[in-house]
Order: structure tokens, then C-alpha cells, then sequence
């Protein structure tokens, strides 16, 4: 019971953690920030060892499972506030998409507009704003049927919730040349003379838009690979990948933890460096494919490359190196006994993504054939249990003296491989 009122801060009123209905206080957001506050408070709270209750205060195991299990149903209320409004977020997306799409569709109007002046109207620009029109029509149409996913974003969030880098950059390329292919279009459809029609269409030829076609073929084949990629490491548990409650922008330039990636950075930036000359030289060149010269797209070639590998290389499977008991000052050395407290120590415990603490609280130790629960100990502005490096568990009474096995299984669901350890009476 008193930990259920614990729970009670990140709650407002006799509404679930989802309410959207404005009293909690208004709306997902307002009532996700609420959440975090509390849940803040009393981490900090604990961390400083007030808030405890008098009936588990006198033992130093039961305080800190009482604080484990407060803080993992606090933190299981800021999770479900987190989800929340991460769905109304992503149900609002559409429209902002949308109204980006057509605010890029004026400044070309604009841009157009501005360019003209002196040198005159011409085909070009109108077949340039009619396949503007038509693919700001298409992608508007794309971001109504998938209006609950993302809207025009949908084909780019993968399936963990995260804007996916290799899925943007192929879009990105594949937008670009259905628009590069719809102003020739357009263009052939106003040729008067059949001299220039038969121009119009040798700017189509092979010759003109290797570079860019090549450049085309990778960058999506490297998007389909990617994702078989991280499938089947998922599956086999050499990665592991931990849903998010929203996509964000930094997604395309980060790991799943937030923290910056060279591999992404570089695939990204060189793609829009690409991107950027590649429409300089259709804006220029209005009858033809742009010929995107072969050293940038080597280049680009080159960091896709880099990026794959990248991709290949990150993650690894969670490992135990050893297992010891954990001595507090003063104690004797002694073998591990059930009631003890042992240190697992190893790598890769916590997956990038999972540092949230609801995730954390879902870490769980196989001893044998008993699961415990990794406890989580506040410290002030984080966590000191359970670490990526370290985990800190009590063996219980339940565990059958003799050799036995310690297995740790992350937030992910990954497991690490048996470690044997000796418990004695």
C-alpha cells in the first residue's frame, strides 16, 4: 500500500497515465511534464534517504526494495505519460508536414518569381512549378492515409519509432529525381518542334545522369540492406534496439541514445552537399538529368560505405566478465552466500535507449533458476544501480546452494551467456 501511494505523485486526480482530456493537467504534454516533476522529486527524495517509511527504515535491504519497486510504478506512470504524448504528437505530424511541404512549394514560387525578373519567364520554370505541384500533391495525399503514423514521414520512421537515416536519404534522392523527371516532363509535354522533343528526350539517356542514377541505386539499396541488417542482428542478439516513444529530427544524426555518430553525420551531411549541387545543376540544366560529376558521387559512394560498416559494427551482445560478492567496509571476506549481495560485472547491461528508469526496472538477473529483479538505487541526478557496466542484486533464499548459473537479461530482452558461480550455505 505504501508503495502504491507512492505511485500516487505522478498521477493527478482519478486519471489514468494516457488522459488527454485537459485536467492533468492539460492534456499529454502538460500531464507527461507533471509526471517527470514528481518522479524527480522523489528519486532526489530517496537519494537523500528521506521519504521511507518507519516499518522499513531499520533494515538496509528492505529500505532499498521499497525505494526500488516507488520508483519503478512512478516511473511506469512517466512512461505511459511518455507514450501518450508521443501518439498525440505523432497524430499531429501530418499536418505539419504538410504545411512544410507546401511552405517549400511558395519559396520556389517566390524564388522563381525572383529569378525571372530580367531574364524572363520560360518553359522550364513552369513545367519546374507544375512538378512542384504535383509532387506537393502527391506527398500531401501520402500524409492523409498515413495521418496516424507520421503522415509524409511514415515511410521513414522505422520500426522502432526512430527517424531512420538510411530511409531519409534514399527519400530524399528519390523525391529529387521524380521531381527532376517530372520537369522533363513537363517540358516535353510544351516542346512545339520536334528537334527539341528528340533533345528533351536524349537528356534522359544514361550518359547524362549515371552519376546521379548510380548514386540513386546505392543509396537505396544501402536503405533496404540496413534494415535486413538490424533484423537479423536483432534477432540473433548481436543488437540490441529499444523502442522509442517518438521520432525526433536528431534521430537521423545520432545513435539510439542520443549521442552524436560520426558514420550517420557524415552520411548525411555528404548526401545534402550531393542533393544541393545535384539541384543547382537541374535548376541550370532544365533539359536533362542532372549529370552529378563522378568524384562527388564517389564520394557519396564513399560514405554510404562508411555508413554500412558503421551499421554492421555498432551494438554487441550484453556479456557477464565475473561475478563477486559485494563486500560493504568492514565485513570478512567470504564465498558467496544466499542473502548476499554480489556485484555482476561485464558490458553492454544497458542498451543505448534504455537509460530511462522504467526501462531500467526491467532488467532482470537469472540466478539459477530464480529471477530477480535488479534494484534500482537513486543517486541525486541519476541512477547507481543498474549500470551498462555493473549490476548489484541480492541472491535470494530461494537459490539451492551448489554451483549454479548467473544470467543477466537487458531491457531489450537480449540475454548474456550462463556464468557459473559457487553458492555455499
Amino acid at each position: 500500500m505504501a508503495v502504491q501511494q507512492a505511485g500516487t505523485g505522478a498521477r493527478t486526480g482519478g486519471h489514468e497515465g494516457g488522459c488527454t482530456c485537459g485536467d492533468c493537467p492539460h492534456g499529454a504534454r502538460a500531464g507527461h511534464r507533471h509526471a517527470v516533476a514528481e518522479f524527480l522529486r522523489h528519486r532526489d527524495e530517496f537519494a537523500a534517504g528521506r521519504g521511507l517509511p518507519a516499518a522499513v527504515a531499520h533494515s538496509a535491504s528492505a529500505s532499498r526494495q521499497w525505494v526500488s519497486e516507488a520508483l519503478a510504478q512512478s516511473a511506469e506512470q512517466v512512461a505511459a505519460r511518455s507514450r501518450a504524448e508521443g501518439e498525440v504528437w505523432l497524430a499531429r505530424l501530418w499536418l505539419r508536414t504538410t504545411c512544410a511541404v507546401w511552405a517549400a512549394l511558395v519559396a520556389l514560387v517566390l524564388v522563381q518569381a525572383l529569378t525571372a525578373v530580367g531574364a524572363g519567364w520560360s518553359d522550364a520554370r513552369t513545367a519546374g512549378l507544375l512538378a512542384a505541384l504535383l509532387t506537393g500533391g502527391a506527398l500531401t495525399a501520402a500524409s492523409w492515409f498515413h495521418r496516424a503514423r507520421g503522415g509524409a514521414l511514415a515511410p521513414v520512421i522505422g520500426e522502432d519509432n526512430r527517424l531512420s537515416t538510411s530511409r531519409a536519404v534514399a527519400a530524399a534522392w528519390v523525391l529529387f529525381m521524380t521531381y527532376a523527371v517530372l520537369v522533363l516532363v513537363g517540358r516535353l509535354a510544351a516542346a512545339s518542334t520536334p528537334r527539341e522533343r528528340d533533345a528533351l528526350i536524349s537528356g534522359l539517356d544514361l550518359s547524362r545522369g549515371a552519376g546521379a542514377l548510380t548514386v540513386l541505386a546505392v543509396v537505396c539499396a544501402i536503405a533496404v540492406l540496413v534494415r535486413r541488417l538490424v533484423g537479423v542482428r536483432v534477432l540473433g542478439q548481436r543488437l540490441q534496439k529499444v523502442r522509442a516513444d517518438r521520432p525526433r529530427a536528431a534521430d537521423l544524426l545520432t545513435d539510439d541514445a542520443g549521442r552524436g555518430t560520426f558514420a550517420d553525420l557524415q552520411y548525411v551531411v555528404l548526401s545534402a552537399v550531393a542533393l544541393l549541387f545535384a539541384a543547382v545543376r537541374l535548376a541550370r540544366r532544365p533539359d536533362q538529368l542532372p549529370d552529378l560529376p563522378w568524384g562527388l558521387a564517389v564520394l557519396v559512394l564513399i560514405s554510404a560505405a562508411t555508413y554500412l560498416t558503421g551499421k554492421y559494427a555498432e551494438g554487441g551482445r550484453p556479456v557477464v566478465l565475473s561475478v563477486v560478492r559485494a563486500r560493504e567496509p568492514g565485513d570478512l571476506d567470504a564465498p558467496i552466500r544466499t542473502g548476499d549481495d554480489i556485484e555482476i560485472r561485464g558490458a553492454g547491461f544497458v542498451p543505448p535507449g534504455a537509460q530511462t528508469a522504467d526501462r531500467l526496472a526491467r532488467m532482470i538477473v537469472r540466478i539459477g533458476t530464480v529471477h530477480v529483479h535488479v534494484p534500482l538505487i537513486p543517486v541525486p541526478g541519476g541512477f547507481d544501480n543498474p549500470s551498462d557496466t555493473l549490476l548489484t542484486v541480492p541472491v535470494p533464499v530461494d537459490v539451492e546452494p551448489g554451483r549454479t548459473t548467473v544470467q543477466v537479461v537487458t531491457a531489450a530482452g537480449a540475454e548474456t551467456a550462463p556464468y557459473v558461480i559457487d553458492v555455499t550455505d
